[in-house]
């Protein structure tokens, strides 16, 4: 009898073609096995109008790009979800597990999409949806309009040829995966504008002890791992989540520890603290939580307390 197992994302092309990046050499690991997919939509998905991610949270019962999907594994419904990490809260639903995070992991960084920072005209409009990139940007340039703007990527990238804007800023993980990189773009520093936590990196996440969770435990890449628990574990000492604007930056350097960069900035763009740690790859949530500590100790709290007010 032939094993099944049910893969649950969401319905973008990039959702899809991210299935497709991790069940491929899955697939070719477990020939025995039956991999089905299974489309579920999200609060952000359905939801077009609302102009904030935040805004949809509060309507979507939670996250604007995971609730549905874990409520799916939770019932049964499917086995297994692939995720964009960065859309995933730091605490998981009950009963699921997150496996260690395959590899590779595509490029983290922002890219200003249709224009470079210093080509920009004065009061130029840029278009992003994202409280942290609006922050960054924002720090970076206080001249900047800044849009509110959402969709899939293609729409968004769209919006500089066919809109009144003048860039849009995207990640650059999904515009590598669809192949629309556009011609003219700026990849963003990491270490001047740190990106999501788990920008870049998939989030497979199974019911606890299911088949799928036995079958697949030995799947992922432990460096990748190391890097993405690390910036998780920040996030979640900093009780952060898509709508404030925490970036963190974890990699694994030449003397083999683990490094990482992390920014918290308030909305207009004019207070910004960060701070930089390194440790070994074994520990990566004590060194989230040193550098969050670093971060609350220069006034962190402050910044994200004024930002969380009704």
């Amino acid at each position: 009898m032939t094993d099944v197992v049910r893969i649950g994302s969401r319905a973008s092309k990039l959702a899809r073609t991210q299935v497709t990046e991790w069940l491929t050499p899955i697939a070719e690991q477990f020939p025995g096995v039956r991999f089905k997919r299974e489309i579920i939509l999200e609060g952000g998905d359905q939801d077009r109008v609302t102009p904030t991610l935040a805004g949809v949270a509060k309507t979507a019962r939670g996250s604007a790009f995971s609730t549905n999907q874990e409520e799916a594994l939770v019932t049964g419904r499917v086995d297994v979800i692939v995720h964009s990490l960065k859309d995933l809260p730091t605490t998981v639903h009950e009963g699921t597990t997150l496996l260690t995070t395959p590899g590779p992991r595509e490029d983290v960084r922002d890219v200003l999409c249709g224009a470079t920072l210093d080509d920009l005209p004065q009061g130029a409009r840029v278009g992003t949806g994202a409280p942290r990139r609006v922050a960054q940007l924002l720090a970076l340039r206080q001249d900047l309009e800044v849009v509110p703007i959402r969709g899939n990527v293609p729409g968004r990238l769209a919006r500089t040829t066919k809109g009144p804007l003048d860039a849009v800023v995207l990640a650059a993980a999904g515009l590598n995966r669809l192949g629309l990189m556009p011609e003219v773009h700026q990849r963003l520093d990491p270490a001047v504008c740190p990106p999501s936590p788990g920008q870049g990196a998939l989030g497979i996440q199974v019911r606890t002890g299911s088949l799928a969770a036995r079958l697949l435990a030995g799947t992922g890449d432990p460096q990748v791992d190391a890097c993405v628990r690390a910036e998780r574990a920040l996030l979640a000492e900093l009780h952060g989540g898509c709508s404030v604007p925490v970036g963190a930056w974890g990699r694994i350097g030449p003397d083999g520890l683990l490094h990482l960069n992390a920014a918290v900035t308030s909305l207009d763009g004019a207070t910004q603290v960060t701070a930089v740690g390194s440790g070994p790859v074994d520990d990566p949530e004590k060194l989230g939580c040193c550098v969050a500590a670093d971060l609350l100790a220069q006034g962190a709290a402050g910044i994200l307390a004024e930002i969380r007010k009704p």
